[in-house]
Formats: structure tokens, sequence, C-alpha cells
């Protein structure tokens, strides 16, 4: 979809990303509705480049808080950049979103256009699906996050919440290649007042990544939240990395070339690692914004849930 937008004939929701006709919400889309009653409705996708102009992300927030049947949108790759092109527009911005700088689920309350963030929530509950019960207790592990955008800072504030108790990572380390992203994290760290080590790292080339990998405690989980794989080609890590032994190796996307996984798949044997794509990632996502977007109840859990996970998984 591109600009001028024309005006909705039906209830709508929108999904903001790069390459939004190449995801499987297309095909997932039509069949949660008919098993959730949504009745007539629809999903459109609206793409921009990375770091697209502000004025862009403007004009397409402006557009869905003014049209009647336009009822909310998913914001993928640019949850960052349309936060702080679009701040003023948005009638209420959920705290934790407005902490973060960064706007996942738009959706509409009484005529108003309200905004918040939903990573949080899903990665953890993608992660409890693939990690074993209380695994940072048990092993001592470490976490090293690829990238330091707007899912790797929700999924930071998940690992370090006070309710997992003893159960956190002994250190979470993220690699970026932007100092200012890195520098807001570990603001945002700070205010959460954890016991959780947090270490940042500007990487300009994957042989610092690698040796931060290298580096690692075994059983340690390493997340490719960068977008490389997906948004554009290649790896955060080159081909010579070595991952730790019973390490976890979780690419955030689910679709693309997936290197980074691949990559973990050719030492899976040998180093006795567990291989994990975005799909559950992606099903928790998806439920969280659909359930602000049309005002419904939609479990995270439970028999509803497999469900939900089961239709999409059909079209997979």
């Amino acid at each position: 979809m591109s600009a001028p937008y024309e005006p909705a004939d039906r209830p709508t929701m929108y999904f903001i990303g790069v390459t939004t006709g190449e995801s499987s919400i297309n095909k997932v889309f039509p069949l949660w509705t008919d098993y959730l009653q949504l009745g007539n409705c629809q999903l459109k996708g609206i793409d921009f480049k990375p770091h697209d102009e502000p004025g862009l992300y403007r004009e397409a927030v402006n557009f869905i808080k003014r049209d009647p049947l336009s009822l909310g949108a998913l914001v993928t790759t640019h949850k960052i950049d349309l936060y702080r092109a679009c701040r003023q527009i948005f009638d209420s911005i959920d705290p934790l979103a407005d902490s973060m700088e960064e706007v996942s689920s738009i959706f509409k309350r009484g005529g108003k256009l309200y905004a918040r963030v939903v990573d949080p929530v899903s990665s953890g509950l993608a992660l409890e699906a693939f990690l074993p019960p209380d695994h940072w207790r048990k092993t001592g592990a470490e976490v090293l996050i690829l990238g330091a955008g707007g899912s790797a800072r929700a999924f930071t504030w998940h690992l370090v919440q006070r309710r997992h108790g003893a159960n956190r990572p002994s250190a979470i380390h993220v690699a970026d290649v932007s100092k200012p992203r890195l520098d807001h994290l570990e603001k945002l760290h700070a205010s959460w007042t954890t016991k959780t080590a947090l270490k940042c790292r500007v990487v300009h080339e994957v042989a610092s990544a690698d040796a931060i990998l290298g580096s690692l405690k075994p059983g340690s989980l390493i997340v490719n939240a960068t977008g490389l794989g997906k948004d554009a080609p290649g790896s955060p890590v080159s081909g010579r990395a070595e991952f730790p032994m019973k390490a976890f190796a979780w690419e955030f996307n689910y679709r693309g070339d997936l290197l980074f996984l691949k990559q973990a798949k050719a030492q899976k044997a040998e180093r006795g690692l567990t291989l994990e794509d975005g799909w559950i990632y992606f099903v928790h996502g998806w439920t969280r914004a659909i359930a602000d977007i049309f005002n419904r109840e939609i479990p995270s859990q439970g028999p509803g849930f497999d469900e939900l996970a089961r239709i999409a998984a059909s079209v997979r």
C-alpha cells in the first residue's frame, strides 16, 4: 500500500513493515478472523524503508487516526522511528512504550488513538515456549542480544523483571553498531533497578561480535535481533563464530535467508545447540496486537492459544 491512502471500506488493520507482502500473516489473518469471529474485516500492508523519512510515518499514522474504518496497526521494523516521528499524534501512549521510545501496537478507543509496545510480553511468552524451566538459576548462563533496536529493548526488559526471582541471566550482553541506541538501553536498564548486569558493546565488524559470542558461558542464549536475515541479507556473526556448548540460538525472524540460524545449525550436533526461529514470537506478537485493535480477549496460553498457533502453522 502506498500514499495517498484510500479510506477503508470495511474494518481494517494495517501492518507497517518493510516487505509486508511476503509475511505469512497474509494467509494466517483470514483464518484467524474466521476463528475469532471478527466479521468482514481486512489486513493491509504499508511498506517503508528502514529508517524512512519521518513525514511518511506521520502521514500513515494521521490517516489511521482520521479514517473511521481504519482500526489500528501492528508495527515491526519501524517501532523506534515511528515513535519518534509520531509521538505527538497519539492521544495516549502506554508508559512502557514511552520509556522505551517505541510503538508496536496502534489502536483506537472512544475515538482516540492509543499506542503501546507488545514485545515485552510476546518475547517473554515465546521464550518460555522453548527454554527449560528455571534455566538461568540452574546454569548461571548469560544472554547475548545482537542488535539494540525495539525488540532488543523489550526482551531485555522481560529478562530483568523481579518476578523471575533468582531465575535471571547472570549477565546480558547487547551488541550493536549504534552507540546512541546502546546508550539509551543503558539508561533504561538503570531505571529498572535490577541486579542483572548489562554489558553494552559497540561492534562495527563481525569479528567483534564473534569474540563476544565465544566468551559466553555454556547454556547461554544468543539472539539475532538485528533484522539481518530478513530485512537485509546476512548475519551479525561470521561463519567462523563458535557457539557455546549447549547454547540456545534464537533467530527473531521466521522468514528470509535466516543465515544466523544456518550458522548455528552447522554446529548443532557438535556443540549440542538448541535452535529456535521467530515463529512462536510471530504468533504471540500478532495475537496481542489483534486483541488491541479489535478490542477482544485473546488467550496467550492454553487451548485457545494452541488452536490459534495450529491454525497459523497450517499455512506456514
